[in-house]
């Protein structure tokens, strides 16, 4: 089976393509830089951008899976920092992505959103509800939601991964899925933890059609 993962480069996205290769997956990366990615056995790289249809077509071609794992860039952490991306780069990349995918049989997408997204934003802490509505962190999390109602609208099987805040550990954790705000989430997950729940669900008939929030559980012993 062989995947296309689109934001190979990104601090999760690199996790994803760590592991998918790992479980024995043929991989497709699509980037602009090409030189941020490692080649290794299994892995073919394409240069070019994902809101391009003749490059996202030729990334695409043999692949059975699709996952995204990009987002809006700003130029520093900083919440009120400019932007690097357009402002509609994600839901952009998904219209693509579903138009070309239902002419190619792609079996299943999978796409990494967030919490707070659509009917969550209720559910997330007030002071982050105030940073998602005063700064351009809000501007990732509409267009989240943009590129969920295209997927969610298309007749593809796709899967929609909502994790809440992200960190940088390494531990094995137990996942807290959540649907609906049942079970309620933790407030944390590791962008390990999301990458492998990503790279899993493309074979997780259970999801299929599911808008599912990922938290980190108590860890395993």
């Amino acid at each position: 089976m062989r995947i296309l993962i689109i934001g190979a480069t990104g601090r999760t996205g690199k996790l994803v393509l760590r592991i998918a290769l790992e479980q024995g997956y043929k991989v497709n990366c699509l980037a602009r830089f090409t030189n941020r990615i490692k080649k290794r056995e299994g892995l073919k790289i394409f240069e070019g951008n994902p809101t391009n249809e003749i490059d996202l077509k030729k990334a695409i071609f043999e692949c059975d899976y699709v996952i995204s794992v990009i987002n809006i860039s700003r130029k520093s952490e900083f919440p009120w920092a400019r932007l690097r991306s357009p402002k509609t780069f994600i839901s952009d990349v998904m219209t693509l992505v579903v138009k070309i995918a239902g002419d190619m049989n792609i079996k299943r997408i999978s796409t990494c959103s967030a919490w707070g997204v659509s009917e969550t934003k209720k559910d997330i802490p007030k002071w982050f509800n105030w940073f998602i509505n005063n700064s351009n962190i809000g501007i990732a999390y509409k267009d989240h939601e943009r590129q969920e109602k295209i997927l969610s609208e298309s007749n593809l099987n796709w899967t929609i991964v909502r994790p809440v805040g992200l960190t940088n550990s390494k531990k094995a954790e137990k996942i807290i899925e959540s649907i609906n705000n049942k079970p309620r989430p933790s407030i944390l997950i590791s962008r390990e933890s999301v990458a492998r729940y990503l790279v899993e669900s493309l074979e997780n008939s259970s999801l299929i059609g599911k808008k599912v929030v990922i938290s980190k559980g108590l860890n395993k012993s």
